[in-house]
């Protein structure tokens, strides 16, 4: 067996180990993209906010770090935090740079957020986050006004500065982007007049939803071609809100998966967000022949949320178009898992946004998937998984410190007939910090070292 890589002597191996039946209740933690909107608004309204279900991973503390160091008050409890905001166009001069560690989500929100401010904001992160692109959102934000004074070819470290006199904002966009779109409509809070925002191809919505649950005139209009136009009118005074945060689907995906491919599971996953622009992965196991149920469901936070039973499947392969596979690419790792297990090929295509994550997850993923004997070809945008029902194992996965990598090859160790071995667990922290423990809970085995 290779070594693992030796660069980084406080790396934390970790192995999973074919697993008994997986059962009783899995707690899912609190929805990621969730937690940094809802923190970001209730910075922006006037009085506190308070947060309950908070997921506390390190990429939502360092979007609550940005908005202390910009004047906000942030207090971290158990169970949530409570947020005292500072209303809009009340945030401050930050005295040093704003690092946002590895979180993709929180820095291209706050960029959003700062466009229009006339102080000078420096924004950066650790090694993951400084290789991601964020030309495309810099051009988006440029119809506010908003001066690029330094940027590394696109990347962070950037610095930016709002114009004199912010206008009001029209942008069609060039792409479906849930975060481009929501950075623009939280640019826009700041701006006078009216926003408006057309997505020929519409995105998620949760940025609009808290929008209107902290008081901002917003509405979304569907024409006949399904293309959607969003009107704001900025300048408004948000309310503070108690925001409930539902449970995070991308997290919920590791359970889903590991109890369909344990045999014998029975497992149920609560307090899950069906918002249905983020179920493509579920959506697809079904497909696949998953044997997953929606129980108990409700309304929590504006959202709607159910208790998933998922029950040990036998899958079978399937073909996943360019659409679909755009609207769940956080959670390809995790189909990718699954579809080492079915009977037969599945095909992933229009995946070549991958390559631009935390890492290059779309080679990450056909490397440890090889390096675990399960046969795959890695295309420029598309990833085709051989399935033969069953995975061999017995490799080590180098995960590049991406979490959804790290949590995804754990996974596919539970049923594998060898153990599968990640090179360092750290990674996980940034999503789900008990995401060991959640899953021993429920019958997984993981052995350090």
């Amino acid at each position: 067996m290779a070594a693992m890589p030796d660069a980084d002597p406080h790396a934390k191996p970790l192995s999973a180990q074919r697993a008994a039946p997986l059962s009783g209740r899995f707690s899912t933690p609190g929805d990621k993209a969730i937690s940094h909107r809802a923190l970001i608004l209730g910075a922006l309204a006037v009085g506190r906010t308070r947060i309950e279900g908070l997921l506390a991973a390190e990429d939502v503390l360092s979007t609550a770090n940005a908005l202390r160091a910009l004047g906000a008050v942030v207090d971290l409890h158990e169970g949530g935090c409570d947020v005292h905001g500072l209303g809009i166009n009340g945030l401050l001069a930050p005295a040093t740079p704003l690092d946002f560690g590895n979180a993709g989500t929180g820095v291209r929100l706050m960029l959003g957020v700062l466009a229009p401010y006339r102080f000078i904001s420096h924004l950066t992160g650790g090694p993951t986050l400084t290789r991601r692109p964020m030309q495309p959102l810099l051009d988006a934000l440029a119809v506010t006004g908003m001066s690029v004074l330094e940027s590394d070819d696109g990347h962070l470290p950037i610095a930016i500065q709002g114009p004199l006199a912010p206008a009001p904002i029209r942008y069609t966009m060039k792409a479906p982007s849930e975060q481009i779109k929501s950075a623009l409509l939280l640019a826009g809070l700041a701006s006078p007049g009216t926003t408006t925002i057309i997505e020929p191809v519409p995105t998620g919505d949760h940025t609009e939803k808290l929008l209107a649950d902290f008081g901002a005139q917003i509405s979304t209009v569907l024409d006949e071609a399904g293309a959607a136009t969003i009107t704001l009118v900025g300048l408004p005074e948000l309310k503070p809100r108690r925001v409930i945060v539902p449970g995070d689907p991308s997290s919920a995906a590791y359970a889903i998966v590991a109890a369909l491919i344990v045999p014998g599971s029975d497992l149920v996953i609560e307090n899950v967000l069906i918002n249905p622009n983020r179920t493509g992965l579920i959506d697809t196991l079904l497909e696949m022949g998953g044997d997953i149920a929606f129980i108990n469901q409700r309304e929590a936070g504006g959202e709607h949320v159910a208790d998933l039973r998922v029950r040990s499947s036998r899958l079978r392969g399937v073909h996943v178009t360019a659409d679909h596979a755009g609207a769940m690419l956080d959670d390809i790792p995790a189909l990718a898992i699954a579809a080492a297990y079915a009977d037969g090929s599945t095909m992933i295509e229009g995946i070549a946004a991958l390559r631009e994550q935390e890492c290059d997850r779309l080679a990450v993923t056909a490397a440890g998937l090889a390096a675990n004997g399960v046969e795959c070809l890695e295309g420029r945008d598309q990833l085709l998984v051989k399935g033969v029902g069953a995975v061999p194992g017995g490799g080590q996965v180098d995960t590049h410190h991406d979490h959804r990598i790290a949590m995804s090859f754990l996974v596919l160790g539970l049923a594998s007939k060898a153990p599968v071995t990640i090179d360092d667990a750290r990674p996980i922290a940034a999503s789900f910090p008990g995401f060991v423990t959640a899953l021993s809970a429920v019958g997984a085995s993981f052995s350090a070292g």
